[in-house]
């Protein structure tokens, strides 16, 4: 076996100790590691020889140099694979990436659970206004509790948007322990996987005008970026909550700020923000019916353990010669290939690993 012959790196971020264990445990592979901070005669060399990049998905926690973009990928002749820490890949600029012939894969699906259940903690929270009840009795004396009466969740109707590995576990939980209707609104999926996965599919603007519980649980992307706006929390119902677990930039928060002045909805639950974490006077933040994370509904110690040992397996398999699971740019699979087998002599195969 060759000794370090297959280069890896990352910028400071990782989901788990277990991917050093696993990919160091192989020797013909060489983990880097670099820091925001590492200077450029250091880094230069690194990202130069890479084969591989695993790359965190916190767009504002990385250094804007050490984002996937045009520039890096001149700066990196030899690479081939860009690894996302999680299932998002906010950081790596794909078109341009299969425009250099270089495979991005992701973790889709590795934090699914945990992701799910907060999207449901936050609904049931802001339906009990528990998260209201609790700031009310941390700053008034003499309390009326009737004021903050809440609703129940059973039996009530959430939409889901996008529901891959995510929203289909919302749609579990919701059918299997509340009883809930689901519909979802999907357009890469028929109707009959729609069904499959227990929603109706439906198209968005019904969506929002039926759900008691609007949740956000798909990939930001061009066709998603600003989708729910002023005219889409226009549509949902005066009772109704808007959730998001996915990616900021889908909904816009100025928009979503004014629904809830207006009363137009009844609150929301935001795990992402277009600026992470964002600051203490964030105009969304001083709302009492506003339920708030610093994009943790992924981090828990059982998903970021999985995360790593499938990020790590995911990408070793690739070096391997197999093809990964969860590719996000498959069109670039014929130039990948013959980018690869330049570098190690062999072509990749063109069935999945499992």
């Amino acid at each position: 076996m060759s000794v370090n012959n297959k280069r890896v790196f990352y910028v400071k971020y990782l989901a788990h100790q277990i991917y050093v264990d696993i990919l160091r445990a192989r020797g013909d592979v060489r983990l880097d590691r670099l820091e925001n901070e590492t200077a450029e005669d250091v880094y230069a060399p690194v990202v130069a020889a890479a084969h591989a990049y695993q790359i965190g998905a916190a767009r504002d926690e990385l250094a804007p140099h050490f984002h996937v973009d045009a520039d890096l990928l001149r700066r990196a002749p030899n690479l081939l694979i860009v690894s996302s820490n999680g299932a998002g890949f906010d950081p790596v600029d794909v078109e341009a990436c299969t425009e250099a012939g270089v495979l991005v894969v992701n973790q889709s699906g590795g934090n699914a659970h945990s992701v799910a259940e907060h999207a449901l903690g936050m609904m049931l929270t802001l339906s009990k206004r528990i998260i209201e009840a609790d700031r009310t009795l941390r700053r008034e004396r003499g309390v009326n509790r009737n004021e903050l009466m809440g609703r129940e969740v059973q039996g009530r109707t959430v939409g889901i948007i996008g529901i891959g590995n995510v929203g289909r576990r919302i749609a579990e939980l919701c059918n299997g322990l509340l009883g809930m209707k689901v519909l979802a609104y999907d357009p890469y999926l028929s109707a009959a996987e729609i069904a499959a996965r227990g929603g109706e599919k439906i198209e968005l603007d019904d969506l929002l005008r039926r759900s008691d519980f609007v949740s956000i649980n798909c990939p930001l992307s061009k066709q998603t970026r600003g989708m729910i706006g002023a005219r889409e929390f226009a549509l949902m119902q005066p009772h109704a909550y808007f959730v998001t677990t996915a990616r900021g930039f889908i909904h816009d928060e100025a928009a979503l700020a004014e629904a809830l002045r207006g009363r137009k909805i009844a609150g929301a639950g935001l795990d992402v923000w277009s600026k992470e974490p964002p600051p203490p006077e964030h105009p969304l933040l001083q709302f009492d019916n506003v339920l708030a994370s610093p994009h943790t509904a992924g981090v828990t110690h059982e998903a970021r353990e999985n995360m790593g040992r499938i990020a790590a397996e995911q990408l070793l398999g690739a070096l391997d010669g197999k093809r990964p699971p969860r590719i996000i740019n498959p069109e670039v699979w014929p130039a990948y290939s013959a980018r690869f087998a330049r570098a190690f002599g062999v072509r990749p195969k063109q069935t999945q690993s499992p």
